[in-house]
């Protein structure tokens, strides 16, 4: 009982608070006479959407791929980098900081030489967004491949287990919480570097993404369907998190700390 209270507090509790923010936004604008044009208010960023949904779905759809892409190369490259670099410090100790440093460099002024040097713009896209999704999973993966029980760790080592019955049996379950964190913070960082690559690209036609399309109404000065396409990435942000949280619940299961702490 006390578990669906909460629950439908997580729930309604949100969208109170959104729909407050929501006839705020509408009253002040109707108050203010302010013009669509430069500040819309949600009765006109509907309308525009309901209009233009078609163009702005498929558009989106465009950067889904993007994003999803790069999230998959993030994940493999991020999860493999992790497991090198736990089986040797000294290999940590020097290729560690060149994964910080692709972290610490604006992705905004490196997209534009790998769209250079990459022929083809999809792959240039989705290479741009796998440097931003990369860090957290190869960070996070790595300490929770660290952050074994030193008990169990002496008990393995007692027993003769192999290196690799090791990291199957007992650094893979302990390091899967901070895996999964990983990917909560890679899938919204993901959609974010594929945004900022598109507006660095500039791409139109078919492959044209969410960023084209507030491009194209920041020049025509439609705001109404800048928000609208703003809305659609936020939107598509929540729930990308939200199927990370499910998939955490779901591997984690009742087997985990953080998730019997996070039922009682």
């Amino acid at each position: 009982m006390i578990a669906r209270k909460e629950i439908a507090m997580r729930i309604v509790a949100p969208l109170l608070v959104g729909l407050l923010v929501l006839a705020g936004w509408e009253a002040f604008c109707r108050a203010g006479n302010i013009p669509a044009y430069l500040f819309p208010a949600p009765s006109a960023i509907a309308q525009t959407f309901a209009k233009d949904a078609p163009t702005l779905l498929k558009a989106l759809m465009m950067t889904l791929k993007v994003t999803f892409q790069a999230f998959f190369f993030a994940i493999v490259i991020g999860t493999l980098m992790a497991f090198v670099f736990v089986q040797s410090k000294a290999v940590e100790l020097s290729l560690f900081p060149y994964a910080v440093l692709l972290q610490v460099t604006p992705i905004v002024a490196i997209a534009p030489l790998i769209i250079i040097l990459v022929k083809h713009t999809q792959i240039a896209l989705v290479i741009c967004a796998t440097v931003v999704a990369l860090f957290p999973i190869v960070s996070n993966t790595t300490i929770g491949l660290r952050s074994v029980d030193p008990s169990l760790a002496a008990y393995y080592r007692m027993n003769k287990a192999s290196r690799l019955q090791t990291l199957l049996r007992l650094r893979i379950p302990s390091a899967l919480p901070f895996f999964l964190a990983g990917l909560r913070i890679s899938s919204g960082l993901a959609l974010i570097g594929a945004v900022v690559a598109e507006f660095v690209a500039g791409t139109g036609g078919r492959s044209a993404g969410l960023a084209y399309e507030i491009l194209q109404a920041g020049f025509q000065l439609d705001i109404p369907r800048m928000f609208a396409a703003l809305l659609l990435i936020t939107i598509t942000g929540v729930v990308l998190f939200g199927l990370m949280v499910g998939l955490t619940k779901l591997a984690l299961g009742h087997w985990h700390d953080s998730e019997i702490e996070g039922e009682a």
